[in-house]
């Protein structure tokens, strides 16, 4: 589902409510510049066979992050139904799977990031674009002036303290500094004896009338003003004259004009009243997609005017039952603030980075810092490029998005399935969208997590290399609770979804573009890291994966149909065919966050290209002998 600015704020609720009910939320990014190698050579002078420390790399990414833009955010939160029957897609004795089955509903969404601030909070960016980086996005079809014209705001963390800290100033009359008129400005000097010489006069008045007295234009006191009026400098100097020579009087602007009024305490502290509140209503509006951030680390969502949700999905002005939503919303705040959402990505090392500078606070200058900052934000976080890579000794081996969703394909289990409301990548593909790669993340992590608990086979690192550990499979349970330290709601979530999409035209196969294979190569996701190996061979890995899962013996049993073979028709409910593989049965739904499974997983993020080829988390340490805390 695309979302811009105009359907943002009617948005916000249902994806806040679809964060709280996420059983985990995988996400993306699309950039307007990445770190180069060849600025990494020229740096530290490393020949192309020289690796870079995990320090290195974080200290390139954070200037990257410091200098280039995100343009675009992908977010598809996933909602696990363990109670719901997958009848419409194929019968359970079809399935071969070793659990009871169930369903992962999927919401894409995709936002353009618009880097303008929209209000006037004195805010200036200074963001650059790479060309190479925009060259790769926009050969994929990426439209480069949508960020800016239907773009959704933000505002970093960073930004809003400077906004208010500039708002405070702004109202704090002391330190506004006088102007000095020099001798020879005579017209600045005329302006000021006539402003002192009218305010004398009106205050001198035998009458009542009138209470105000307006400081215009010469000649245009009392008549209809030019379009021009008083400029921002006249206007300043008679304030300075009020607050320095009649404290008892005050200026109110007018459109080109002043009006001078006697001073009142409560009317000025309603106007101030009036004023906070008119600068937190831009503060909200400008915070904008931050918001969708913040209640994912279960940060402070009291300053969203819920007024901003009476808008449709064209930002029209739009009727709600005002004291409702407040107390609907008000629940919701108060269970998003109590949890910490699992966050999926691919390769995401880097993302991770340039999120957290776009959203959340200024990058410390030590990866070990960062690692722990990131890790107290979001407690269990998944790479799915290290979940595809840390059974095969080879880290360079296969990992491409792309390349892991079309072996996904070929299992049928998990069952993923869209949103009725979001059905926007049922029928189409889009790499290198932000929202149709958090979708394909999502895709991944189910389907591969489930492969690999099914094998039962584990892989460890310790200080003199790599060993296979086989771990005996924990038992799946249908209501599972998510671990204590995520923080996280109960994972046994009831179906509140109406419509399954079983009966799906099949999707047209899209020749790649050769231009789109060059990129590919210095690009993934786009990242240039991924190039870095890229010339490893991977034929040695293509049979690796089938013959983990190969069974010789029931493929040998008379009758025998192999779990994604085209079953009979008898049994067909509706059934869209997907290709034959020979696979041990695998498990209906993916493993529970409280798995022993996730120990060997979660919060390590692959680098590669690095000394150390691992970015853990958990501890804050660099090296995989780290365990998860």
């Amino acid at each position: 589902m695309d979302v811009d600015r105009r359907s943002f704020a009617w948005q916000l609720p249902r994806i806040l409510r679809a964060i709280r009910d996420a059983h985990f939320v995988a996400f993306d990014l699309e950039l307007s510049g990445i770190p180069s190698k060849a600025s990494h050579r020229v740096k530290s002078g490393a020949g192309q066979s020289n690796k870079q420390t995990l320090q290195q790399r974080y200290e390139e990414a954070k200037e990257a992050a410091e200098r280039y833009q995100i343009l675009q955010v992908g977010l598809t939160c996933v909602t696990e139904d363990n109670e719901r029957s997958p009848d419409l897609f194929l019968p359970i004795s079809r399935l071969e799977c070793s659990y009871s089955t169930g369903i992962y509903i999927t919401r894409p969404y995709n936002f353009f990031l618009n880097p303008i601030p929209e209000e006037k909070l004195d805010i200036e960016r200074i963001f650059s674009f790479q060309s190479s980086a925009v060259e790769f996005i926009m050969s994929y079809g990426f439209p480069m002036d949508v960020p800016f014209r239907d773009g959704v705001s933000y505002l970093s963390r960073q930004e809003e303290g400077q906004a208010r800290q500039l708002e405070l100033e702004r109202q704090d009359k002391s330190k506004i500094m006088d102007i000095t008129i020099k001798d020879n400005d005579l017209e600045t000097l005329s302006f000021a004896a006539k402003v002192r010489a009218d305010i004398l006069k009106w205050k001198n008045r035998t009458t009542l009338s009138p209470e105000y007295l307006n400081i215009a234009p010469d000649g245009y006191e009392f008549a209809p003003f030019p379009e021009r009026g008083l400029n921002g400098f006249q206007k300043r100097l008679v304030y300075q004259i009020l607050r320095s020579e009649h404290p008892e009087l005050v200026a109110l602007p007018r459109h080109g004009f002043l009006q001078i009024i006697p001073y009142d305490k409560k009317r000025e502290n309603t106007i101030k009243e009036q004023k906070q509140a008119a600068f937190k209503e831009k503060l909200s509006r400008q915070t904008g997609l931050r918001w969708i951030i913040e209640a994912m680390v279960g940060g402070d969502l009291s300053g969203i005017n819920v007024m901003n949700f009476a808008r449709n999905s064209q930002g029209q002005a739009h009727w709600i039952d005002l004291k409702e939503f407040q107390r609907d919303f008000d629940e919701l705040r108060i269970k998003l603030s109590s949890k910490r959402t699992v966050l999926i990505g691919h390769n995401l090392f880097m993302d991770l980075i340039y999120l957290y500078h776009t959203f959340l606070g200024i990058l410390p200058d030590q990866v070990e810092d960062f690692q722990q900052t990131i890790h107290q934000l979001f407690p269990f976080i998944v790479d799915t490029k290290y979940l595809a890579t840390q059974n095969n000794v080879d880290s360079n081996a296969k990992s491409g998005l792309e390349e892991l969703n079309q072996e996904m394909e070929k299992v049928p289990v998990p069952l993923i399935e869209f949103h009725k409301d979001h059905p926007n990548y049922d029928l189409r593909t889009a790499h290198h969208e932000a929202g149709y790669d958090s979708y394909l993340t999502a895709k991944v992590l189910i389907r591969k997590s489930a492969e690999l608990e099914s094998s039962g086979t584990y892989v460890d690192y310790n200080p003199k290399g790599l060993i296979s550990n086989s771990i005996p499979k924990q038992p799946s349970a249908l209501h599972m609770q998510i671990d204590d330290s995520v923080n996280t709601v109960s994972s046994s979530v009831k179906s509140t979804f109406h419509q399954s999409q079983s009966d799906k035209p099949k999707k047209k196969k899209v020749k790649k573009d050769p231009a789109q294979s060059k990129f590919s190569s210095a690009f993934s996701h786009p990242n240039l890291f991924e190039a870095l190996g890229s010339q490893s061979s991977h034929e040695s890995n293509d049979d690796h994966d089938d013959e983990a899962f190969y069974t010789p013996d029931e493929d040998s049993k008379e009758g025998y149909t192999p779990p994604g073979a085209m079953p009979d028709k008898d049994d067909l409910i509706s059934w869209t065919t997907p290709p034959k593989v020979k696979r041990k049965a695998v498990s209906s739904m993916m493993p529970p966050w409280d798995s022993h499974f996730w120990t060997h997983y979660a919060n390590r993020l692959r680098v590669n290209g690095t000394v150390e080829g691992v970015c853990v988390l958990a501890s804050g340490e660099t090296t995989e002998e780290a365990s998860l805390e």
